[in-house]
């Protein structure tokens, strides 16, 4: 079974994962070691290395891992660095942020994702990894990131989120509306200006509290 498993693991990063343009060694080195399927239900393991965004409860999901691979190549981690992640899910993407980094807080609206995340990432020897339940609309660490990664869409980047981020540091986030949105890195700089850059596009589901407001056609 293991056997089959890190086949399959193998295969994801060979044909799916490096054809979409991640190259960075420790993102793909990050992926063969981090084991994707003791972050997902029992019924989907079968599924762990597929292209699908596996369905959580809440109506929220995985994101694909093609996606992830971008996502954590955009970041540019170096081992050193602090990151603050947006949406836990699963406890994945956070096991490879904390893979990849020196120190991972990531923060997570629901409750059962938070427990469910914990025990995971103990398990698989995550130590580095600190998660919160904490609304991110609301959300005020007290202090700033080397990189921080939002992991579901915005219409517009929140004031706050900038607070986030370290002179130097870099947030990716996906901005838009369905279905064509943009990641992008949001670096902000010593004069206190940001340089924006879009990097490519996607179509995530919205962040809680960021969707697009209502419009009312008369």
């Amino acid at each position: 079974m293991s056997t089959d498993l890190d086949h399959a693991r193998h295969l994801m990063v060979e044909q799916q994962i490096r054809p979409w343009d991640v190259v960075d060694p420790a993102v793909l080195d990050a992926f063969e070691r981090v084991r994707r399927e003791d972050f997902v239900a029992p019924r989907q393991r079968r599924l762990a290395f597929t292209d699908v965004a596996l369905p959580l409860e809440h109506g929220e999901s995985m994101l694909k891992p093609v996606l992830e691979g971008r996502l954590l190549q955009s970041l540019a981690l170096e081992p050193e660095y602090e990151v603050l992640e947006v949406g836990t899910g699963s406890g994945f993407l956070t096991a490879c942020l904390a893979y990849l980094a020196r120190a991972v807080h990531s923060i997570e609206l629901h409750a059962d994702f938070v427990e469910r995340a914990r025990g995971r990432l103990e398990l698989a020897g995550y130590a580095c990894a600190r998660i919160e339940q904490a609304d991110a609309m609301q959300f005020k660490p007290g202090r700033q990131f080397d990189r921080v990664l939002i992991g579901a869409a915005v219409t517009e980047v929140p004031a706050h989120f900038r607070d986030w981020v370290r002179v130097g540091g870099r947030m990716i986030v996906v901005v838009g509306e369905s279905p064509a949105m943009q990641v992008m890195a949001l670096t902000r700089l010593e004069s206190g200006e940001w340089r924006e850059e879009s990097l490519f596009e996607t179509d995530v589901p919205y962040l809680h509290g960021a969707e697009p407001k209502p419009r009312f056609v008369l």
